[in-house]
């Protein structure tokens, strides 16, 4: 896991937290093919977030709900932030909040290769500052893999995968010699390891499913 600081990130979501004084809890932006952001957040009822969102030049198409005293917003942005950077490293986001123009952002990195590129990303990237980094507890790997949709068989075996270097260049594993370690099929595995990176990309990067959810999955 790797918690990150933002500052004097000019987006959208940073802007409307800092002139509104309003905290913000959202998820991670999704960036569409057409390179519009779609943006999903919440905050506590304020008329003064919402007027300022409807004036913003940036933000498309708001929709606002309100459950149990919080509105909840959907958006599309013109502009992306500092965040996509870092998703496009590697990067995993868990939360991401908004406050006084700054952003909390946590998430997790697997791999050494993965955090090493992320770490340069953020260090290349102005604003961006390391707050921790501390190992991921079981509590907070299943929240993980419930977020990222993916089924218990995909999670075991993205993590066999890792843990084995299958995805170190040069790889030093192979497929079958995994699959044997998990008891399956060499096919199996490679069905469930496209179907949890087909989950994760396309959660990622916006792009259109083949399928609902759970549709002949593992």
């Amino acid at each position: 896991m790797v918690e990150f600081r933002i500052e004097g990130d000019d987006c959208p979501l940073a802007d409307a937290s800092s002139v509104t004084a309003t905290p913000i809890e959202a998820a991670p932006p999704l960036l569409r093919a057409d390179r519009n952001v779609l943006l999903r957040f919440s905050a506590q009822a304020s008329d003064d977030l919402r007027d300022y969102l409807d004036e913003d030049d940036r933000i498309r198409y708001l929709y606002q709900s309100v459950t149990e005293g919080r509105y909840n917003y959907r958006c599309l942005s013109l502009q992306q932030c500092v965040v996509h950077k870092l998703i496009s490293a590697g990067f995993m986001v868990e939360s991401l909040t908004y406050r006084d123009g700054n952003a909390i952002l946590t998430g997790a990195v697997v791999g050494h290769e993965i955090l090493q590129t992320v770490m340069e990303t953020a260090g290349e990237t102005v604003g961006v500052k390391l707050q921790r980094v501390y190992a991921l507890r079981a509590t907070e790997d299943a929240s993980i893999a419930q977020q990222w949709d993916l089924t218990p068989a995909q999670e075991e075996s993205l993590r066999y995968a890792v843990e084995m270097g299958y995805f170190v260049v040069p790889r030093q594993t192979t497929a079958s010699e995994v699959a044997a370690e998990l008891g399956i099929s060499k096919s199996a595995f490679l069905e469930r390891l496209h179907r949890a990176q087909h989950s994760l990309f396309t959660q990622l990067f916006g792009g259109v499913g083949d399928g609902p959810p759970g549709d002949g999955r593992d």
